[in-house]
């Protein structure tokens, strides 16, 4: 027998599973893709009120943890990133959402060996196998 969040037609995430440390407040972990090229550009969370503001604006939200509260994605670097699709899972508790990047395109708050920012938080390939040395390789766009 499906389970409800299956098979309902409404909006109900479920902000339970995860709590931010400092505030309690509840998140749901939100896949970020290009949706362009369908790279997974980065991972962050996001509260209520980021879910709010996505729905909203049509750009991407998240809630900082370490300044604890909701921001849009570019609002200081000018690196938003414009909502083509949004998704939920089939649990309700995990968003996936396809963005075309703006500015100059970057994703992640890192920089490369040159001082760029990078386009993706996955740039690093863990090379190996389960039970043996795992070693990080940065992975270099073409």
């Amino acid at each position: 027998m499906p389970d409800e969040h299956e098979t309902m037609n409404r909006l109900d995430l479920d902000f339970s599973k995860i709590k931010d440390e400092k505030s309690g407040k509840g998140l749901v972990p939100v896949i970020v893709q290009d949706a362009k090229t369908l790279d997974v550009l980065m991972v962050a969370f996001a509260d209520e009120e980021a879910v709010r503001l996505m729905l909203n604006t049509k750009k991407a939200a998240f809630w900082s943890r370490s300044r604890q509260k909701s921001w849009v994605k570019g609002e200081e670097s000018g690196n938003f990133m414009s909502i083509t699709q949004m998704f939920v899972d089939c649990d309700q508790d995990t968003l996936l959402i396809l963005v075309i990047p703006q500015g100059d395109g970057k994703a992640c708050h890192t920089r490369d060996a040159d001082g760029s920012l990078r386009r993706s938080c996955f740039y690093r390939e863990m090379l190996g196998s389960v039970g043996g040395g795992v070693g990080l390789v940065p992975r270099i766009d073409i």
